[in-house]
């Protein structure tokens, strides 16, 4: 697809300097300028359809390239916040181990204290503990030390085993820290990844925008040179219809059409009220486009210069393009008459007569007549 604009462009760029070094050469009638101004309305209007063509794909790169940088935005965002999360993380993992070695030194302690009491009973042998019984001041006494060595040999053996739940406690935290650690790694070994990614993806996307927009700038170059040459022929048209004028005393009211071959029109089959209804559209060609206009001499939009045109003859229609394809009954092209609406994608036009339209094209072209198949018809409503 962009091979094909880059040749039409390059195509329409040698037949418009073409024409520019035949400027010189005027035509003698009105017929032959009108003519010549159709023609090259028309050649502008591909290249002004060219341009919407290429700002479309360009505004749909420009959306993805702002998705994409509030994505990478996003990942850079995530890195960030595992790297913090990982520092945090070793953080505990130090604590644990302080905590673990520390455990695992009052654990030894413990341990070694029970030695150090077993050992002592074991080398006074017997006799020691017979005499610590014997020295009881009566029986409730020497029960009462029975009791005090076995609750010592229990209170030493508890102890113990809290000291060793407490360190196998720690140990797993420790262990289950280090899980957490190597996952946030490899999380963010991963968002590393998707960023790398994500960056080649949006520096192929910007590419892409740059070259659709050297695309347009050439394209709007070349529609330059053509509204360039509309301009001086609708300055010619308009010295020779003013001579006309005043070699005439025909005011009879009707409508006055400059640049537009209004013969097209009369030809053509159709109601009288659907040509006065065209007669009257082509009246405004050249007049400026305003995006949300509904003026017929400062400025309209395609679908507020089908409303107002319209409405100067009485007809309600809804105000949007897309509202408009609902007007009247559906009927084919090839049966198309003057007056009827003319209906694209997003865009409408009022169809004239020999295949061509009259519509508020671009603020570059302003109102203006194009070949009614410049861009694929999406449907054909007659209203009148």
């Amino acid at each position: 697809m962009k091979k094909l604009f880059q040749r039409t462009l390059n195509i329409i760029a040698i037949t418009a300097l073409a024409g520019v070094l035949t400027v010189s050469v005027q035509a003698s009638s009105v017929t032959d300028i009108q003519n010549q101004i159709n023609q090259h309305q028309n050649q502008l209007g591909q290249i002004s359809g060219q341009i919407s063509g290429l700002e479309d794909e360009k505004d749909v790169l420009d959306e993805q390239i702002n998705d994409l940088d509030a994505e990478v935005i996003n990942t850079m965002t995530s890195i960030a916040l595992l790297e913090d999360n990982i520092a945090a993380k070793e953080a505990d993992i130090a604590t644990a181990q302080t905590q673990y070695e520390e455990a695992k030194r009052t654990e030894e302690a413990q341990y070694e204290a029970m030695k150090v009491r077993l050992q002592f009973m074991y080398e006074n042998g017997n006799n020691s503990f017979l005499t610590f019984f014997l020295e009881a001041e009566n029986f409730s006494d020497m029960l009462n030390k029975a009791d005090y060595v076995e609750s010592l040999y229990e209170y030493d053996d508890k102890m113990l085993q809290e000291y060793e739940n407490t360190k196998v406690q720690i140990a797993d935290l420790w262990a289950k820290l280090e899980e957490d650690k190597k996952q946030l790694e490899s999380d963010k070994a991963s968002m590393e990844e998707q960023k790398v990614y994500l960056d080649g993806l949006l520096d192929k996307k910007k590419k892409e925008s740059a070259n659709f927009a050297a695309q347009i700038s050439q394209a709007r170059q070349q529609a330059a040179i053509y509204k360039t040459k509309i301009q001086q022929e609708q300055a010619q048209l308009k010295k020779l219809q003013e001579q006309q004028k005043r070699n005439t005393n025909a005011a009879n009211g009707n409508y006055t059409v400059t640049a537009f071959d209004v013969s097209i029109i009369d030809k053509s089959a159709g109601s009288d009220l659907g040509k006065k209804i065209a007669k009257y559209a082509c009246q405004y060609i050249g007049y400026p486009y305003v995006l949300g206009g509904t003026s017929l001499t400062n400025g309209a939009d395609c679908s507020g210069f089908v409303y107002r045109v319209y409405s100067d003859f009485g007809y309600s229609l809804q105000r949007t393009a897309f509202q408009q394809r609902s007007a009247g009954v559906d009927v084919s092209y090839d049966s198309a008459q003057p007056g009827d609406l003319v209906c694209y994608d997003g865009h409408i036009g009022i169809y004239v007569g020999g295949g061509y339209i009259v519509h508020a094209s671009t603020p570059v072209s302003g109102i203006k007549v194009s070949s009614a198949t410049y861009r694929s018809i999406a449907c054909v409503r007659r209203v009148v």
